[in-house]
């Protein structure tokens, strides 16, 4: 059954919250509905050795870019779309011959948007403390609990995807885990139990870290735990 955009927007408070936490995400093209490649926040090189220049550039001016332009081909073709959060939101109310690329590009643009948000280079992402240490210890039981719960989601997802914390319609925080491109403001295409806010997610696709890592997966996820930007994330707490 197709729901309607207005029926999906009145039913989720997920659009206003997700068109904040990621300055730049959006950027609209004339009065199209297009969206442009943000520029990285830090050199392609600031995240190593965690995460080396090679994946970067590749990462992101070849994989995040191709999102970009296919994205911008679909959504081009629906007359009444609205911003990508919007669109996201939205996906069973799209035309089926774009839905699947709106999915997965669409997606790809968010993703990848708030996960360049959410490093810094070692050092400069400041600490776990305050409100943010506070709802994890209110959500988790410990900040260690958390780190040990999206280390395992982001470990154990098959194939590829991504591992996220969220803020449920609640307010508690949750871990979860999607494939592919897909993310937990998605209503109507990941479960109800995943969806939620963002505030902060890690790529586990193999061109994420293969590069440098090859197949030790969980080498590169306990090393980006060195670059992550917990101001960023605090301040998407809201």
């Amino acid at each position: 059954m197709s729901l309607s955009r207005r029926d999906l927007l009145k039913n989720t408070a997920l659009v206003g919250a997700a068109a904040s936490i990621a300055p730049g995400i959006l950027r609209a093209q004339s009065s199209s509905n297009a969206v442009t490649l943000p520029g990285l926040p830090y050199a392609v090189d600031a995240l190593e050795p965690a995460i080396d220049s090679m994946t970067m550039q590749i990462h992101h001016g070849k994989h995040h870019a191709g999102y970009v332009r296919k994205y911008n081909v679909a959504v081009s073709k629906w007359s009444s779309a609205g911003t990508l959060e919007e669109v996201l939101a939205t996906l069973p109310s799209a035309p089926e011959n774009i839905q699947t690329s709106l999915r997965n590009n669409g997606g790809g643009v968010w993703n990848h948007t708030l996960f360049w948000n959410s490093m810094a280079p070692a050092g400069k992402g400041g600490e776990i403390t305050g409100d943010l240490a506070n709802r994890f210890v209110e959500s988790f039981g410990s900040v260690a609990a958390f780190k040990e719960a999206f280390s395992a989601a982001a470990s154990s997802r098959f194939g590829s995807g991504w591992a996220w914390c969220i803020i449920k319609p609640n307010g508690q925080l949750a871990v979860t885990s999607t494939p592919n491109q897909d993310n937990p403001l998605m209503k109507g295409i990941v479960p109800d139990s995943d969806l939620g806010t963002p505030i902060l997610g890690l790529d586990v696709w193999e061109h994420a870290y293969y590069l440098h890592y090859q197949n030790r997966r969980t080498d590169y996820i306990s090393n980006w735990w060195k670059v992550v930007n917990w101001t960023a994330v605090e301040e998407r707490l809201g």
